[in-house]
């Protein structure tokens, strides 16, 4: 292997292992918010899962999460209680129920982690416009990644079960 192929090869494994980092430490920082909130880890990414989706069924609720519908119902009943959602009427087909985030909610959410996005913004401010740009195509083309992973590992659910 040639150098310019090593040296690629050995700082595409530190990225990996950084975003592997990354990862846990996202996964550590929502378990510390939700226990500051009060809250389950599970009940406040669910929270957010429905800030970015927006109102959804209990079914999609479930597909979404991994979660059994029993699983979803205790949920849903728990956000209901905490104030973080709603259960209403589907406009088009009243006989559907959609979990409808309840926005008061979502933006004490978000201030929970203003410092987190304030740090972040200030890291971001150490880049050029141009290298943000490349950045942010990174971290989209990961997200499909990820998204993509997880509807795999969803599909493999689905037929197991």
């Amino acid at each position: 292997m040639s150098r310019d192929k090593l040296q690629k090869q050995e700082t595409l494994d530190c990225l990996l292992k950084s975003l592997h980092k990354y990862g846990m430490r996202t996964v550590l920082f929502q378990q510390n918010m939700a226990q500051k909130m009060g809250v389950v880890h599970t009940d406040l990414k669910t929270a957010e899962i429905l800030n970015e989706t927006g109102p959804i069924t209990a079914g999609e609720l479930s597909r979404i999460t991994g979660l059994s519908s029993g699983s979803v119902t205790a949920l849903i009943d728990r956000l209901e209680k905490t104030g973080y959602v709603m259960r209403e009427k589907d406009e088009e087909d009243r006989r559907k129920v959609v979990i409808t985030p309840i926005q008061k909610r979502q933006k004490q959410i978000k201030a929970h982690f203003e410092s987190l996005a304030e740090a972040t913004k200030e890291a971001c401010l150490t880049y050029t416009e141009e290298e943000l740009v490349v950045i942010l195509g990174f971290v989209e083309k990961v997200i499909r990644i990820m998204d993509h992973e997880n509807e795999k590992l969803m599909a493999e659910r689905e037929e197991n079960n």
